[in-house]
């Protein structure tokens, strides 16, 4: 049986819990897509992007959690490893569907600063861990 520490189980816990949110943004998805939430073409691929990153990274998030535990990292490098993924979850849809919002909008507005900061804690947390990985 994987042995997870208390800070990983609870992590994981709460992170299983966001998959709600994630399914009420497909909800919001399908209002879009049959016509019932107005928006824009540049609207439908941000919020279309936003969702398929929240649900990719939550998975991809819970994998890089547990295998954070089969790593000898420790202090801030464990902590990247275990949960870069997991920041890159809530800032890159973060990032689509907040710079998207707003009637009639066809251009991201400043909120789009959180795409390249969610792109870079993506890219730190997965180099982090295969590292670490490798290490081990």
């Amino acid at each position: 049986m994987l042995e997870l520490t208390e800070a990983a189980r609870a992590t994981a816990g709460v992170v299983a819990l966001t998959v709600v949110a994630i399914e009420s943004g497909g909800w919001f998805l399908l209002r879009v897509a049959t016509g019932r939430q107005q928006a824009t073409d540049f609207q439908r691929s941000f919020f279309r992007a936003g969702h398929a990153h929240a649900g990719v990274l939550v998975t991809l998030g819970l994998v890089c959690l547990l295998l954070g535990e089969a790593t000898s990292l420790s202090g801030a490098w464990r902590w990247l490893a275990q949960t870069g993924v997991l920041v890159a979850a809530v800032l890159l849809p973060a990032g689509f569907f907040l710079s998207a919002v707003g009637t009639g909008r066809t251009r991201p507005n400043r909120l789009v600063v959180l795409l390249p900061l969610g792109a870079l804690s993506l890219a730190a947390g997965v180099a982090t861990l295969g590292v670490g990985l490798l290490q081990a």
